[in-house]
């Protein structure tokens, strides 16, 4: 389908089982991969970047079986990989890649990694600079800094280990760091340098690996230690919780479309960052309730109907932040989004395309180096806008939210499949026009 007409909505309400969380699922599918014993994954999202990383793994040659509907059984490796010279495709699966890279640089093998253009436009050059302090052999196929890359056997001599890697590009490096570093058993430590952006998302890491056995030591965000002597054991069995990041468009939908919307799969005891949209929409006027598996939203309470807009640094919800750009254009006044530069590093140049799409609605955009700034237009959203998803999920998913202030088209609608292939159907079914 080369494109999706959206009618105009006047209101949103309804109930949506959320998928898998993407960020969670191919974390368990690694740690599960490189633990001794094993998995039984359940509720596991079915999409394109969870794909990558089940055939990577199976090319690597981990035993895996589908056991049901979202369901898999994955017998560890016991951290080595049965194939020792491998070729990998991982798409534009940046949880699958960068992982995969600090895993794989510590192995003894000869593998060479690679994605779709998009990806080998995304930085890896800090992860790499780590890894080869640590004495691994990594090559770049193509352009410095960035993938395809080739990594060869390492030769590890340190008795202990203390790396530095920076955290202010991706926190996908030091979570790459710190999944790989129990392969090897040594005493280590790693040293962030600069701020380090999305912090919950290494937070998410650190609880994903402590439920496979392996604990690891964290001093405001700049410093962690690992012992020696860890290894991943398997907890016997996983279920995956409901994608926070997902449930962002449709609580925005209950926000700005009345409501009530629930999510089902996350809630208060959730330990996704992305949860804390919540808490943004109830800044700009929604109403929110929760309880430990579910999260409700609706309008806002005031004679106008109409949210408020609001100044937020967006560092602990960088993917959730999307949502609320498209929000702003249902709030009163200026709303203004601060310290998302990483939005350029994704599966496009988020800024940009998010600052292009916002004008052709009528919006009044300021596009900063790490910051976002709408203005409502004054007298609506322009009607049949075709807005472009730039191949990139979350683009097609957050600019759905205009059909509560006017028809409009989304192009490529199909690239939803990344993360969330149902999701125009579970959207649409929320609509009341």
């Amino acid at each position: 389908m080369k494109w999706l007409d959206l009618p105009a909505a006047k209101t949103a309400c309804g109930a949506v089982q959320l998928p898998g969380s993407k960020s969670i699922s191919n974390r368990i599918l690694l740690l599960a991969a490189l633990a001794e014993g094993t998995t039984h994954v359940r509720d596991l999202l079915a999409s394109d970047d969870t794909a990558h990383m089940l055939k990577a793994l199976e090319t690597l040659g981990v035993d895996i079986e589908r056991t049901g509907e979202n369901s898999y059984r994955i017998a560890g490796a016991g951290g080595q990989f049965k194939v020792k010279n491998a070729d990998l495709f991982l798409g534009n699966a940046g949880t699958a890649f960068r992982p995969l890279v600090a895993v794989l640089a510590l192995m003894q093998g000869h593998y060479r990694m690679s994605g779709v253009a998009r990806m080998h436009e995304r930085p890896v050059g800090d992860l790499v600079d780590a890894l080869r302090e640590l004495g691994a052999d990594i090559d770049y196929i193509g352009n410095p800094g960035y993938p395809p890359l080739e990594i060869k056997s390492a030769i590890i001599r340190h008795e202990s280990i203390y790396l530095t890697v920076k955290g202010d590009v991706s926190s996908q490096f030091l979570t790459g760091l710190l999944m790989a570093l129990p392969i090897i058993g040594k005493e280590s430590v790693i040293q962030v340098s600069g701020t380090l952006i999305s912090q919950p998302y290494v937070a998410l890491t650190l609880e994903q690996m402590k439920r496979f056995g392996v604990t690891v030591k964290q001093e405001a965000w700049q410093k962690f230690t690992l012992s020696a002597h860890q290894c991943y054991r398997s907890p016997g069995e996983v279920i995956i919780e409901g994608d926070a990041s997902s449930a962002s468009y449709f609580l925005a939908a209950g926000a700005v479309g009345g409501g009530p919307v629930r999510v089902l799969g996350v809630g208060r005891e959730s330990v996704q960052g992305d949860v804390y949209f919540a808490d943004a929409l109830t800044q700009m006027g929604a109403r929110i309730e929760m309880g430990p598996h579910w999260i409700e939203s609706s309008g806002a309470r005031r004679e106008s109907k109409l949210l408020r807009a609001i100044d937020l640094d967006c560092n602990h919800i960088p993917d959730a932040a999307m949502t609320l750009a498209v929000v702003a254009l249902f709030a009163e006044g200026v709303t203004t989004l601060r310290n998302i530069a990483s939005w350029r590093l994704k599966e496009t140049d988020r800024l940009t395309a998010m600052s292009c799409e916002l004008r052709k609605l009528g919006a009044y955009v300021e596009e900063g180096s790490d910051y976002l700034q709408i203005t409502p237009p004054e007298h609506g959203l322009k009607a049949h806008v075709a807005i472009d998803t730039y191949d990139d999920h979350r683009m097609a998913m957050c600019f759905s939210l205009v059909a509560f202030g006017a028809p409009v088209r989304i192009n490529d609608p199909g690239c939803v499949s990344k993360t969330f292939p149902g999701f125009f159907d579970q959207f649409q079914r929320i609509m009341h026009c």
